[in-house]
């Protein structure tokens, strides 16, 4: 049996019976990256030293018949706006291309206590600002469902990562769809938790209210597993919240008959693609076959949410980057005379167009004379969204929408029309608006054979009854076991 596209379970299974040890797995995953790597750009920093330490304590404890973790002997990467000790952490941004962060973030502590083997740092739109990663200033990174088309953003890196097979899960941010769409993208499920349930402690910030770390994975059972370990309240994080925490994976089951799933119509029909919004309502016949009951329902005030979102991210990321100068770490401008050029060229070298985009309409509004005008009325309307939700789901267990508009698109098509980039967003920056969790999982293919994601959206702390609801469908279709071509070429040479 081969160790690539293995579920956690299925790796787990095999490590405690050992049939094959951490390293073996390891081994494997590390060939497979050398393989795939040149083509899918996923990676910023490779941690195969870690793995490799990580892979021998696992194997210590099997032949010490010691009993072993959860993700004991699991391949994960993780999102380089997330803190890991030892090596960089840069935001795929130039202006921190030689950081180094002093601490871990609370969820890798967590993973590494879980037996997980850290392979590598991915590649992001540079400080999670973007929609298919073509903002990075290192790479691009490539579809492996097609090599011309980007794999989503801002956590492009990690979706296609454990697409390819490089990983079995992978850790992202998500601040406005940045876990949601380029898990549709890249045909994986990718999971946004209540905020506040996974510490953010040791993620970069951009819009502190919104971001939210979560995992990704090839099927529901994999990222429940990951949210079971990275879940919890955390001191150092002071929206940490301190919520007791159900056994995500015991708790799964393909059965949801009586279950009220509400389909957003505002998000099912101008402006989304015609294969995705076919497979969106086919999807919702496969809950009514379960047993759920399904009707539409209507949230008016959806349509503001994507200018809402970007007032406030961008003004909460003004205030976040402003950190970025020159001083004290990070990079520093060689072109400067006095402590203000220092600032200035610093910033101007440093920062990426659409970063330096962002912060400027932050700023603006929240300067002097448009700060009630904008941030002020953009906080009023997010309590607006907000009600949307909390009526929905007096009458709704669970809402369901596409994730994305539109299937992956290529290199280019959206960069010159920033606009067109934004409405990428429009159906997953919501959930961050209103905190609640959403997930995005496979509910078809487009007639080029590109993956379709479908967004499962649940009142807060509801994560769980989400992951259920989310199970069921996939028990009951194939699509998450189809698998990109360029790796099926790998696996299955000619």
């Amino acid at each position: 049996m081969g160790l690539i596209g293995q579920t956690i379970s299925k790796l787990r299974e095999l490590l405690v019976g050992k049939k094959v040890s951490a390293r073996e797995i390891l081994d494997a995953h590390i060939t497979h990256i050398e393989k795939l790597e040149s083509n899918i750009c996923a990676f910023n920093t490779l941690t195969v030293d870690l793995a490799s330490k990580q892979a021998q304590a696992i194997d210590n404890l099997i032949a010490n018949k010691a009993s072993l973790p959860p993700l004991a002997g699991i391949p994960i990467a993780i999102k380089d706006n997330i803190c890991l000790p030892g090596y960089p952490t840069t935001c795929s941004s130039k202006i921190l291309s030689n950081f180094f962060a002093p601490y871990a973030a609370t969820v890798t502590t967590r993973l590494f206590e879980a037996g997980a083997l850290c392979l590598g740092k991915t590649n992001m739109d540079e400080f999670a600002m973007g929609a298919s990663t073509e903002n990075s200033a290192f790479k691009l990174t490539r579809n492996p469902w097609d090599l011309s088309k980007v794999p989503g953003g801002s956590s492009g890196g990690s979706a296609a990562a454990v697409a390819s097979g490089d990983v079995v899960a992978a850790l992202g941010s998500d601040t406005g769809g940045s876990i949601r769409q380029p898990a549709s993208f890249c045909g994986v499920v990718g999971m946004k938790p209540t905020y506040g349930l996974v510490s953010r402690f040791g993620l970069v910030a951009f819009a502190s209210s919104l971001d939210q770390l979560g995992p990704i994975g090839r099927s529901v059972e994999d990222v429940a597993c990951m949210l079971e370990v990275i879940a919890g309240h955390d001191a150092k994080d002071s929206t940490s919240l301190n919520e007791p925490l159900p056994q995500f994976t015991r708790e799964l089951s393909g059965v949801i008959k009586g279950l009220r799933i509400g389909v957003i119509q505002e998000l099912m029909g101008q402006g989304i693609d015609a294969d995705v919004s076919t497979c969106v309502r086919t999807a919702s016949e496969v809950f009514r076959e379960l047993g759920a009951n399904v009707a539409e329902v209507s949230m008016p005030y959806s349509k503001h949410a994507l200018p809402v979102y970007y007032i406030i991210a961008t003004a909460e990321a003004s205030a976040n980057l402003a950190r970025y100068d020159g001083v004290k770490y990070g990079y520093r401008s060689v072109n400067c005379e006095d402590v203000l050029s220092l600032y200035y060229t610093t910033r101007k070298e440093g920062f990426g167009p659409e970063v330096k985009r962002r912060i400027m309409l932050g700023t603006y509004a929240l300067s002097s004379g448009y700060y009630d005008a904008y941030y002020r009325k953009a906080q009023q309307v997010r309590r607006l969204v907000k009600e949307d939700f909390d009526r929905a789901f007096q009458a709704f267990d669970v809402l369901i929408c596409p994730t994305s508009p539109s299937v992956a698109f290529e290199f280019g098509a959206k960069t010159a029309e920033p606009l067109q980039m934004y409405l990428s967003d429009i159906a997953t920056v919501p959930a961050n608006l209103a905190g609640i969790p959403g997930i995005s999982i496979v509910c078809g293919f487009d007639s080029c054979g590109l993956p379709i994601g479908l967004q499962l959206l649940a009142p807060a702390l509801q994560d769980l009854l989400l992951l259920k609801a989310a199970y069921a469908f996939e028990q009951a279709t194939e699509f998450h076991k189809q698998k990109p071509p360029i790796t099926a070429a790998i696996e299955c040479p000619s």
